[in-house]
């Protein structure tokens, strides 16, 4: 029996010896088909407003709640000590009920965090745009006719980082980023400004589990490539064929379970004295490796 590494849909990981538009040019391009989670923003709608990311009080985030909202996280006031009570209670319940992240804190944080001053003990922080399901990435690949390319981060708490992934996703063709629900940023106001507007032509999903989320694209026939010190050279990686690149945290890189359910590990040559790069640095350098092998085709 042929094992996984053998067989032929698949890229092989061995030396490889294979080999934007133009607005000068009169042709009529074919027009790109909107993601699934967003209409194609006019020029006005290029970067979302930070100040429609939260909602303050306690009927305001009930309601978001009852209509189901897509809520990142969940602030409550819980002094030291104390235990959450009235309403609030109510509130945390039916949000853990959705699998939304609550998150106790003091009121000196809700203070902080309030742009209106009348928090009532509640804040609720919305992502910028809507996530969409990881089939609804692997469905814009297969609409565009590619084989998947997709952005794995395992715990990336930087949202500038994360709004620079997202600015190199959408520059390099990707079809999709998946974030981790918790111990992770999500599409905040700060993601969307400095995204530069990638935000809005990008899907990302957040899952429960990133072990999971990597066996549901092992199951797609995606290859999971993630990102090593001590991979394979990326000079000797074959990385054309349906991939996942999968990077780590900010100086933690990926976690142990992460690294043991992806198919290889690849690693970018350090010549210098810094032992390693920014991760939105090295998405960069790997996600344009990815492109180089599908343009040599």
């Amino acid at each position: 029996m042929k094992s996984k590494i053998d067989s032929p849909q698949k890229p092989r990981w061995s030396k490889d010896t294979r080999k934007k538009d133009n607005k000068k040019n009169t042709r009529p391009t074919k027009p790109t088909k909107p993601l699934p989670h967003k209409p194609r923003p006019t020029e006005e709608e290029d970067f979302a407003d930070p100040q429609n990311l939260i909602l303050e009080g306690r009927k305001a985030v009930l309601e978001a709640l009852n209509h189901e909202k897509p809520i990142d996280r969940i602030l409550v006031r819980c002094d030291k000590g104390k235990q959450v009570e009235g309403t609030l209670r109510m509130i945390v319940a039916k949000a853990r009920d959705l699998r939304i992240v609550v998150q106790e804190v003091e009121r000196i944080k809700l203070d902080e965090t309030s742009e209106t001053g009348h928090h009532q003990g509640v804040i609720a922080l919305c992502p910028a745009v809507p996530y969409v399901e990881i089939t609804d990435i692997l469905q814009i690949a297969k609409d565009r006719n590619h084989p998947p390319f997709v952005i794995v981060l395992d715990g990336v708490t930087d949202p500038h980082n994360l709004g620079a992934v997202m600015r190199t996703a959408e520059s390099s063709g990707a079809h999709g980023i998946i974030i981790p629900k918790r111990r992770a940023v999500g599409l905040t106001g700060t993601v969307a400004k400095t995204s530069a507007g990638a935000i809005n032509h990008i899907a990302v999903s957040r899952v429960n589990n990133i072990t999971r989320a990597l066996e549901e694209l092992k199951a797609a026939g995606l290859w999971i490539t993630c990102a090593a010190m001590d991979g394979t050279s990326i000079f000797e990686a074959d990385f054309s064929g349906p991939i996942a690149l999968v990077f780590g945290a900010e100086g933690e890189g990926v976690s142990r379970l992460v690294a043991e359910n992806s198919d290889f590990s690849v690693s970018i040559p350090m010549l210098g004295r810094i032992a390693s790069l920014n991760v939105s640095v090295a998405a960069g350098v790997l996600a344009y490796e990815v492109v180089r092998a599908r343009m040599a085709k």
